[in-house]
């Protein structure tokens, strides 16, 4: 059996768009990705000293029970070289569970829907372009609810490049490449 679920991705060291691109490739590995937002550019939100973020909301398929998926993304994660030093610190990658199912988890070191996501612009931007009638298990709103209650999109939180094709949504190119 699979699930649907809702990832957000985000990078602030190095080549940017390419750590976003290198991660949703190993995503692949074990998610069925169906869908690739447009790529946003916004500051750090709990750490504001260090470099601007490039964020994205991927959409896919999952036999992974959400622990084995928490699992699963933290070996992406240290693979790409992040370290978590601090909370809020620079990293290269980070990928958070937003949503799986309909589920609502709160267990020690898992919490889903992810307890911040929709207080983000730079998650619900890109959330509203690929699942807008998507419903928050808690709330009851769908996305486009919830990201027209906190629209318009603030300043700071711009999209900078469209969604990569969608029959290759692993084609988020590189900074290096454009």
């Amino acid at each position: 059996m699979t699930e649907d679920v809702v990832l957000g991705l985000g990078s602030n060291l190095g080549d940017r768009r390419g750590n976003l691109a290198a991660a949703v490739r190993a995503l692949g590995e074990k998610v069925a990705v169906t869908a690739v937002s447009s790529i946003y550019e916004s500051p750090a939100v709990i750490f504001e000293e260090q470099p601007d973020f490039l964020n994205l909301v991927l959409v896919g398929r999952t036999a992974l029970a959400p622990t084995d998926l928490l699992r699963f993304i933290h070996g992406i994660e240290r693979a790409a070289g992040r370290v978590r030093s601090f909370r809020g610190a620079p990293r290269s990658i980070d990928i958070d569970i937003l949503l799986f199912g309909d589920r609502s988890i709160h267990d020690e070191g898992l919490v889903i829907p992810h307890p911040a996501w929709k207080e983000r612009a730079f998650v619900l931007a890109p959330m509203a372009e690929v699942v807008p009638g998507r419903v928050d298990p808690e709330s009851g709103k769908t996305v486009q609810e919830l990201w027209r209650a906190s629209a318009p999109l603030p300043a700071e939180v711009r999209r900078v490049f469209p969604p990569p094709y969608p029959e290759d949504p692993s084609s988020v190119p590189s900074e290096e490449n454009s």
